[in-house]
Formats: C-alpha cells, sequence, structure tokens
C-alpha cells in the first residue's frame, strides 16, 4: 500500500444521502462541503464519486456547477451505499512494479459499520468490488474487518494503528493481535506494524488513527495533542505521544514527532463532535485540512505547511461535516497512480 503522498490516479468519494443517517437533521449543509473539497481537488486530479442512482447524479452535477467546479475530471458511478464514509468501506490499492511492468490490485477488506453499529451496511461492503471490476483489477479478500481510517502507511513498510480500534471485540474477537498483525503485513505489504492506545473523545470508530497520528513523509509523524489538561482528550493524547517517542520504524529507526494542536472543544445538540486537525487529506501538489472556526486553525495549517513544503495547504471549514463523526479524510480514499 503505497503512502498517501504518492502520486493518485485519482480520489474517490461516496456522496452522502439525504436519507441516510450520518447527519440527523443537518443533512442540506454538508453537499456544499463536498463541493469545495472537489472545486480544489479537480484543480490537481481526477475524482470519482459512488452515487445511488442517475437521478442523484444529475442533482449533485446541478450542485457542482452551482459552486464553479469543472467537471471535466469528474466521473459518476451508480455505486450505491448508504453512508458516505468511503475511507472505511471503499478500496485499498496495492501498486507494484514487476517484470518492467506497474501493476496495481485491490483489497477488500470487510466492513461492519464498525462494529455493527450502523446496519444496513451490505451496500456499502461491496464498493471495492465494484471499483476493482470497473478498474479490471485483481481483487485480494482477506476475510476479516478493517476500516481504511483504521491504517496509516508510510510507503516503506510501516503501518500505524490503535489497539482501541483494532483489538475491539465488535471487529474480529477470533483474532489475537500477532494474528491482526500477520493480516496487515500480508495484506498491505508491510514489515513493521506500530500500535498506538485509544482515540479521541466523541469519535465513534472506536479510535481510528487518521484523527490521531499521521504520517507526513516516511520518516515522520504529526500527532495531535491537546494544550488544556482539564479537557478529555489531554491524556489520552499524552499517553500516545509518550508510546510514539518509543517506537520505531520499519528500520528500527526513531519517528520524527510534529506535535499538532488540537482546536479545542467541538459540540453540536449536546454532543462533543471528534474535531480533529489530524483528519487532512494529501491530494497531488495539495493538501485538504478542515478548520474549525478557531483560534488553532491558522496555527495548524502553518505547522502542515512546514510538514509539507512542495505542496499547497488548503484550509477547508469542517465544522458542518463533522457532525457526521468524520472529516475530509474519512470521506475520501485515494487511487494511486
Amino acid at each position: 500500500m503505497p503512502a498517501e503522498w504518492e502520486p493518485h490516479l485519482s480520489t474517490w468519494f461516496t456522496w452522502p444521502r439525504p436519507e441516510g443517517i450520518s447527519f440527523p437533521d443537518k443533512y442540506d449543509t454538508v453537499p456544499a462541503v463536498y463541493a469545495e473539497l472537489i472545486r480544489h481537488l479537480v484543480q490537481v486530479e481526477e475524482v470519482n464519486i459512488n452515487v445511488w442512482n442517475a437521478e442523484k447524479e444529475d442533482w449533485v452535477r446541478g450542485l457542482l456547477a452551482q459552486y464553479n467546479t469543472p467537471l471535466e475530471r469528474v466521473r459518476f458511478h451508480h455505486f450505491p451505499a448508504y453512508e458516505p464514509w468511503c475511507r472505511d468501506h471503499g478500496p485499498i490499492f496495492l501498486v507494484r512494479d514487476s517484470n518492467g511492468k506497474h501493476e496495481r490490485a485491490i483489497v477488500d477488506w470487510g466492513y461492519n459499520a464498525w462494529g455493527n453499529k450502523y446496519p444496513p451496511f451490505d451496500l456499502d461492503d461491496a464498493i471495492p468490488q465494484h471499483v476493482a471490476k470497473l478498474r479490471k483489477l485483481p481483487l485480494f479478500s482477506p476475510g476479516i474487518v478493517m476500516e481504511g481510517g483504521s491504517i496509516e502507511v508510510n510507503g516503506c513498510g510501516t503501518v500505524l494503528t490503535t489497539e482501541a480500534c483494532l483489538l475491539n471485540k465488535n471487529r474480529n474477537p477470533h483474532l489475537t493481535k500477532s494474528e491482526i498483525e500477520q493480516y496487515l503485513k500480508n495484506y498491505l505489504g508491510a514489515t513493521n506494524v506500530i500500535w498506538l492506545g485509544e482515540g479521541i473523545v466523541g469519535d465513534d470508530t472506536d479510535g481510528h488513527i487518521d484523527d490521531i497520528t499521521r504520517f507526513v513523509n516516511p520518516t515522520t509523524v504529526v500527532t495531535v495533542v491537546e494544550e488544556d489538561p482539564a479537557d478529555e482528550n489531554y491524556k489520552l493524547l499524552q499517553e500516545n505521544l509518550k508510546r510514539l517517542r518509543t517506537l520505531r520504524d520499519q528500520d528500527g529507526k526513531s519517528l520524527e514527532i510534529v506535535e499538532l494542536p488540537m482546536p479545542g472543544l467541538v459540540k453540536y445538540d449536546g454532543q462533543r463532535l471528534p474535531a480533529s486537525y489530524a483528519n487532512f487529506y494529501i491530494a497531488n501538489q495539495m493538501v485538504l485540512v478542515p478548520t474549525y472556526r478557531h483560534a488553532n486553525d491558522k496555527k495548524a495549517l502553518a505547522i502542515l505547511q512546514k510538514c509539507f513544503p512542495d505542496r499547497r495547504i488548503v484550509g477547508v471549514d469542517s465544522t458542518e461535516l463533522i457532525w457526521g463523526l468524520g472529516s475530509f479524510h474519512c470521506i475520501s480514499q485515494q487511487e494511486p497512480a
């Protein structure tokens, strides 16, 4: 599995439905966020969108046109899914160069809506199969549950994940920690698995890594830290930071660690939301970073600009989207070239 900063052929999305359960009483404000993201993305790569049917495709085309988004680089596919979290139900692409040929394949992990929390999810689970058929690519099916947001790779052999998610009994209760590691090595081409502890408060995925710690190059991670000791994220993020300092990459070397602030307490309708600047998406020549109308927005953008000196850092307001308990990385899936 290549790192996210390696060249993309495209970005995949699954368009959210008003009938879905991800944005209760707030769906109307969400499509605009997608339109804004896609408007930026088409400047640097193709965008593929899974939609429910032809009628939904027409509606989305109209919306994108309203946002002055050129449609030449947008492709629609009538691959229906109940909810929009393409990072977790979408295809995980693999690449290799063999005998002078550049080859690609797809891993189709099982998807059970984060431990059977939000049935039904059979249509979402089938998305990788549709994409493999479309692209005429080999499909590997490990037969275990795994979400794209629960794994983070540096493209050199190291996978980063959390115990809170992958060892949760609502995923693969029949597997031990070492057995899960073996699956990651077998199906992602990894040699080294790094485990962190808990995810952030409000994350209904049981602790996805893409809300807390991300690779920004093969030897460096950014990891979120909470500045306020009274905040319930403070202690668990300090624990992860402490653990990161002891961990090693595939070559036995310590990781370089860059600390990223948190956007404070983001709530809606009395519920704490899993708002994090770590949920950015790395595209060709660009990084799309969620912002939350907080004083730390500018600070987070400046830190990430230093991490990605050759890419444009684009902050986009994610305050409406985060009500669905995920942000830009959660809704997107990169397709490597």
